[in-house]
């Protein structure tokens, strides 16, 4: 049961809302699908919370930690790919996507998963053409992201984002080395896709009840990346091993939410049943302190070495139950 006192929204915050709740962007309640809308972390495009985004993106500069982060903690990496040949390399799609994931992990990437792209991951406005997806994940520092919501925790995650940026464009790289297209993207700006339905088909994990996923070695601490091509491919399957189940009488991270943002049941957004992060309450809190992330850094999943041992725990009782939660 919840013992925490329920965050406020300061008023200098809840000027800013506009009219349209930032939930009906999200399509909550809606039992149709549809495209997401662009809603946070969209630059360039015209998007009703503008000012909410831009209140978070000036007190985010008043930290020198996050100033310039981008040419901190390692960098971004390399945007120049090497000069295409001729004609393209060729291989069975079996074979690149053998030789994409071993590049992607010997990149600096943790996990790696290949899906092909759903039309309705594609961001409203936006062109995602490619056939093909690369999803790749790198671990965060737990101990660091444990500081949630202090400023070492912000640090962490914009180390991983960068990390997740190099790797994705060395695999970009890669792939136009080798005579085809491809379009690398890492947070925390939004791409042109929504990064976690492609990394769940991938095969990286499932959705938690914290509207973040859960690995089954790095539990919710890690972040995403993904590389958009035409390379020829073989997608891999979701991988089921009982998160979601988990996350149904759990409610650690519902609990230790500031602001009380984290349903406890399943809801519909666009046509979907699935647990849903409430963006009226969370996205002022998530100003406040620069980017929260209390509910990862409490997940069970997420302790050191935990994430293993509750998948291992969880399959079985998914294979006593034939499959059931």
């Amino acid at each position: 049961m919840r013992k925490l006192p329920v965050y406020r929204t300061p008023e200098e915050q809840r000027a800013l809302f506009p009219e349209i709740s930032g939930n009906a962007v999200n399509g909550r309640g809606e039992r149709s699908p549809r495209r997401p809308s662009p809603l946070f972390w969209h630059y360039g495009v015209d998007i009703p919370h503008k000012a909410l985004q831009d209140y978070y993106m000036e007190r985010f500069e008043a930290f020198p930690e996050l100033q310039d982060f981008h040419l901190k903690y390692g960098g971004r990496g390399k945007r120049t790919p090497p000069e295409k040949p001729e004609t393209p390399v060729t291989d069975t799609p079996e074979g690149w996507s053998h030789r994409v994931k071993e590049r992607a992990l010997a990149s600096e990437g943790d996990l790696v998963g290949i899906a092909r792209v759903d039309p309705g991951w594609v961001f409203e406005g936006y062109e995602a053409p490619e056939p093909w997806i690369v999803v790749i994940g790198v671990a965060m520092d737990h101990g660091e992201l444990a500081k949630a919501p202090a400023i070492p925790a912000a640090v962490e995650t914009m180390t991983q984002y960068n990390r997740g940026t190099r790797a994705a464009r060395a695999v970009a790289n890669f792939i136009q080395g080798a005579g085809y297209h491809a379009r690398p993207h890492g947070g925390p700006a939004a791409g042109p896709v929504t990064l976690i339905p492609a990394a769940i088909e991938a095969g990286l994990g499932e959705l938690g009840k914290h509207g973040s996923m859960i690995n089954r070695s790095y539990g919710s601490s890690f972040r995403l990346a993904g590389v958009l091509t035409d390379l020829p491919l073989v997608g891999d399957g979701r991988d089921v091993f009982g998160a979601d189940d988990f996350c149904t009488s759990c409610h650690v991270c519902t609990d230790a939410c500031p602001p009380d943002a984290i349903s406890r049941d399943r809801e519909w957004v666009r046509g979907v049943e699935r647990w849903y992060v409430d963006f009226d309450k969370c996205i002022p809190y998530f100003n406040d302190t620069q980017g929260c992330g209390i509910c990862i850094a409490v997940c069970p999943w997420s302790r050191t070495g935990t994430a293993p041992r509750l998948a291992e725990k969880m399959t079985r009782r998914r294979e006593r139950l034939g499959g059931r939660g």
